[in-house]
């Protein structure tokens, strides 16, 4: 998996700078691919726990995760941090992803940082990567 690099990003920067980097990062969420582009996401794709609109695809082919994901530009810092979580999970196995932290802001320094609200949808989101990833290496 390639979240442990991606994590060493944040490391030595000043919380404003973490802030940044994540933002930036939102910039990078790839497109949907066409099939899933093409008609409206399905209810079940929602990631309930955010308070942003996040619908996620997750499919395991072989024992390898991959992920797809739509989020509104206008917000950016759950926009980044599911932009990385495509990029650091993408071709990992099924129990790396399983094995990732369920706070995965505490590894990138913004604990703190992001309010209640935003640390509430990171665990949501992390847990709805996870759980869609049994039920998908089971289908």
């Amino acid at each position: 998996m390639k979240l442990e690099p991606l994590f060493a990003e944040f490391e030595g920067l000043e919380a404003r700078e973490r802030l940044e980097l994540l933002i930036e990062f939102s910039d990078t969420l790839p497109a949907l691919s066409p099939q899933r582009a093409a008609i409206p996401a399905p209810s079940e794709c929602r990631v309930q726990e955010c308070q942003t609109a996040v619908d996620l695809w997750v499919d395991v082919s072989d024992g390898t995760v991959m992920l797809e994901a739509l989020v509104p530009r206008q917000s950016p810092t759950i926009r980044g941090l599911v932009a990385l979580l495509i990029e650091g999970i993408n071709g990992a196995r099924v129990d790396d992803v399983l094995e990732m932290p369920d706070n995965i802001l505490e590894p990138l320094g913004l604990a703190e940082t992001l309010g209640m609200t935003r640390q509430h949808g990171a665990r949501g989101l992390v847990a709805a990567i996870k759980r869609r990833t049994l039920a998908a290496e089971t289908t």
